[in-house]
């Protein structure tokens, strides 16, 4: 079981970091657009001779960039156990008794809502594919359909991991510990409090 629990993990880690790369797309659009639409072309038709134009197709990029990284990091963050948790009294409790808690909220609360992202969003992505949708927020009118498709697929790994997440919380409430989870980028306070010799030597050093 914990072999199936780190395989789903590698899974959700592999796609997080896949689809981190829409922010650097996202970035570069939106500073493309800004220079075409306030003073870059002033500059390249006075230095190069080159007259270019606002895109059409910036708004577009920028939405779906940033859904697509909406989406597709939700099972990456569960893995890294990065959402926001209420755990002012949670984290005072013993392992088996935030294990259960877990189990069951996941039972009654995480699976329905991801199961209907999946099964609506399967809907959606197959009327949006079948008549071949665009965008109407542009002229550009850019194919939205393939877009579209992220959406079950977002919830299919989000079932996935929250089977996981169910392994885990089965094997907590046996052994009365949490499984490690799989090591990956973390935020810098996280890696102070977890190693606060290093945070005084790297002060030090500055």
């Amino acid at each position: 079981m914990t072999k199936l629990v780190y395989a789903i993990e590698s899974l959700s880690i592999w796609v997080g970091r896949a689809f981190g790369w829409c922010i650097l797309i996202l970035t570069l659009s939106v500073t493309y657009e800004v220079i075409m639409r306030y003073g870059g072309n002033d500059w390249l038709s006075n230095t190069f001779g080159l007259k270019l134009k606002p895109t059409v197709w910036a708004f577009d990029m920028m939405i779906q960039m940033y859904g697509a990284l909406f989406l597709m990091s939700g099972a990456y963050a569960l893995a890294q156990d990065a959402h926001v948790r209420g755990d002012v009294l949670y984290r005072l409790f013993p392992v088996r008794v935030q294990a259960s808690l877990d189990f069951l909220l996941y039972v009654l609360f995480f699976f329905p809502g991801v199961i209907a992202l999946a099964w609506y969003g399967t809907e959606i992505a197959s009327d949006s594919w079948r008549y071949k949708e665009v965008s109407w927020n542009s002229p550009a009118r850019i194919q939205i359909y393939f877009f579209k498709t992220l959406i079950p697929l977002a919830g299919f790994l989000l079932i996935l991991q929250g089977i996981a997440e169910l392994i885990r919380c089965w094997l907590a409430l046996r052994t009365g510990v949490w499984m490690a989870r799989l090591d990956d980028v973390r935020e810098t306070e996280d890696a102070l409090i977890a190693d606060p010799d290093a945070a005084v030597e790297t002060v030090g050093k500055i």
